[in-house]
Order: C-alpha cells, then sequence, then structure tokens
C-alpha cells in the first residue's frame, strides 16, 4: 500500500527505510548489574524493521539511574549486553541508536551510589513519587544541588558512555534532553535557580545541554547523532511559563551542530495523569512545535506524541516532520510498519507489563499471519 510512511528518508549517516520510528520506551527489565540479556535482544530484534529503533534510555553512570531495571552504558559488562542487542537488530538489517541519559533529580537516595541524594541544578524536589528498587513509590526527595566541578565529571560521563555506544556497536546516539531529567531541569527556569554560568538567562540555562553536545560530538561524528526535547511536558516538572522562547532559542543553536535529527515530543495530554472518564487531548497539527522549528531547523525532524496512522502522514505531507515515533503501539506490535504501511490495527497493549517483569508483555505480542 503506497503511503508516505513506506518511502525511504536520509538521516543523518543513514537512508532509512522506512518513516516509523521505534522511540526510546523504558522497560525497566535489565538484569543484575543493569546488563541487557538475550531476552531485550529478542524485543529489539522482533522490531527491527522500524526505519530506526531509539532503544531505551541507557543511564551514562551509577548517580545517573532513576528507575530499577533501567540500563546502563558505563561499564564493560553493559557494553556486553548491549552488544548482544545491536547484533540481533544488524542481524534484520535495522538501524539503531541508543539514548543516552541522566535523570536528574529523577531518582531516589535507594538508587543512589552510597544512598545519597540524587542531584540536579538547584534543590528543588521533582513533582510526585520516585520508583524504588522494590518498585514501590515514595515521594521525590530534595537533591544535591550541583558544584561546578561536579557538573564536569557528569560532562565526563557522558564522554565514556559515547565511547561505550561505539563499542557495543550502536549505529549513533541519541541525548536525552527531554522529561524532565538532568538536562531539561537545567533548561526550565522552574527548576533551576542557580545564579552562576549555568543558571538565569536562556544562554545560561542551555550551557549544560551544548556542553554535553559537544563531549558527545568528541566522540561521535554529527550525522550519528540526535537528540530529544519536550517542550511542553509535566510529567514530573512544572510547565515553563512560555516554553516556546526558551525552546525556538535552544533549537536555533542545536542547528548550527548539523546533527542527525532533532526528536521533539509534541503537546498532548499524558494519559498517565488524565481522571477517570477524561479524554486524551488532541492537538491540532498546525499548532505542532516542529512546525514552529521548520522554519529555522532545516536538518530532519522526528515528531513524537500519541501519533496515529493518519496524523503521522499528515505531518509528513505537510513537511514539518521527516519520520514520526510510535510508542505504546510498538510496544504492543513488533510488525508496527507493515500493519501501519497495509492499514492493519496494532494489537491492543497492556499497560500492567509495561514495566519490570519478563517475556509477558514484552516478547510475546503476536505479529500479523497473512493468509
Amino acid at each position: 500500500m503506497d503511503t508516505v510512511l513506506s518511502a525511504p528518508t536520509k538521516v543523518g549517516a543513514y537512508t532509512l527505510k522506512n518513516r516509523i520510528v521505534m522511540p526510546p520506551l523504558t522497560r525497566m527489565r535489565a538484569g543484575d548489574g543493569d546488563v541487557q540479556s538475550g531476552l531485550n535482544a529478542e524485543y529489539y530484534r522482533q522490531r527491527a524493521s522500524a526505519g530506526l529503533i531509539i532503544a531505551e534510555g541507557s543511564q551514562i553512570s551509577p548517580q545517573g539511574k532513576g528507575f530499577p531495571g533501567t540500563p546502563g552504558i558505563y561499564n564493560e559488562e553493559q557494553v556486553a549486553g548491549w552488544k548482544k542487542v545491536t547484533d540481533a537488530v544488524h542481524e534484520e538489517g535495522g538501524v539503531i541508536f541508543l539514548q543516552l541519559w541522566h535523570v536528574g533529580r529523577v531518582s531516589h537516595s535507594s538508587l543512589q551510589p552510597d544512598e545519597k541524594l540524587p542531584v540536579a541544578p538547584s534543590p528543588l524536589a521533582a513533582i510526585g513519587e520516585a520508583y524504588l528498587p522494590s518498585f514501590s513509590r515514595a515521594p521525590y526527595e530534595t537533591p544535591h544541588e550541583l558544584t561546578i566541578q561536579e557538573i564536569k565529571a557528569i560532562l565526563a560521563d557522558y564522554g565514556n558512555a559515547a565511547i561505550n555506544a561505539q563499542k557495543a556497536g550502536f549505529d549513533g546516539v541519541e541525548i536525552h534532553a527531554a522529561n524532565g531529567y538532568l538536562i531539561e531541569e537545567f533548561l526550565r527556569s522552574v527548576s533551576n535557580h542557580r545564579t552562576d554560568e549555568y543558571g538565569g538567562s536562556i544562554e545560561n540555562r542551555e550551557k549544560l545541554l551544548l556542553e554535553v553536545v559537544e563531549t558527545v560530538l568528541s566522540v561521535w561524528p554529527n550525522d550519528k547523532v540526535g537528540i530529544r526535547i519536550s517542550p511542553f511536558y509535566t510529567g514530573n516538572i512544572v510547565a515553563e511559563p512560555d516554553p516556546m522562547p526558551l525552546y525556538s532559542h535552544v533549537v536555533n543553536q542545536l542547528a548550527k551542530y548539523n546533527l542527525a535529527y532533532l526528536h521533539v515530543i509534541e503537546n498532548r495530554e499524558s494519559t498517565a495523569m488524565l481522571l477517570p472518564g477524561q479524554k486524551e487531548t488532541v492537538i491540532d497539527i498546525e499548532d505542532f512545535a516542529v512546525k514552529q522549528f521548520r522554519g529555522f531547523y532545516k536538518n530532519p525532524m522526528i515528531a513524537a506524541g500519541g501519533f496515529d496512522k493518519q496524523r503521522a502522514e499528515t505531518v509528513i505531507e505537510k513537511g514539518y516532520a521527516d519520520a514520526v515515533a510510535f510508542g505504546r503501539h510498538f510496544i504492543s506490535t513488533p510488525d508496527l510498519p507493515y500493519r501501519l504501511i497495509n492499514g492493519i490495527a496494532p494489537n491492543p497493549y497492556d499497560r500492567t507489563t509495561f514495566y519490570g517483569g519478563g517475556a509477558k508483555g514484552y516478547t510475546d505480542y503476536r505479529t500479523y499471519e497473512v493468509i
């Protein structure tokens, strides 16, 4: 079936076989030592028909961890675990990037080395409750405010993680600057109350982001590096009073680096925050951030945020995005590209199996049987 979703597209160093992206999806199924296993390799292998897989966020250091069962990319055992994944995807002809992740204050002392407090630009607690190692929940703690020296150490951790991603066989990396984690905590005025060179003006608040970009680019070529932002995200962080001046400035700065792609999470109501009976807000495509960014950001953009086939086709046809990421449906539907391209409904997903566990709700979803 002819559809813009099935058309190849150039994204950085790669020509993707279709415009359907599997975004980074936290599943909390890493083993001891935050190491990926054969089960994780099978999960990604099943989904290798995506034009691009962006593997789940992986902490760049023990300090960067915020959830039980999330994988790391800071030691040799973790590299070896991820190599099983990249080998499996490459055997199926797929392209896979790794998302580099530091959660900042979205953690808990029980997950931190020596049970120290999580870190952040300012001593302001995140909104909501943290996961504990037992998967139970507790209120977020007031984090430790990072010193300049500690920020420099985190930059070194990004560099080490970027090197390890190469060793693990990834085709590229994505810098996680979204969803209220460390980099976005620095970007937003509501979470960054610093008065030094990393706080105050937009130029100061974006300093960490740009330093991370330059650190990663010292390891990877720019056409193998992407970045993810979420201008409207409010899951664990207060909304910026007027987000577009901040994020338009940031995207203008990112345009100078000629990156492989910019991955934008569009404005939509988080289903996790909905009240019983409340429907998810549908934002008009003409109000999408990618439309506004397209005026000055010429490199490829990936749009994410509750897309169905029709809206995905529309945002690509209008030229606002080059590819679209589908999250929840990729969890339940290993062959999602085939189904989207051929107008076949995805499998229903089971939210109770999203986080933690084993094969159930992970590698046991069925592919479409052609009769």
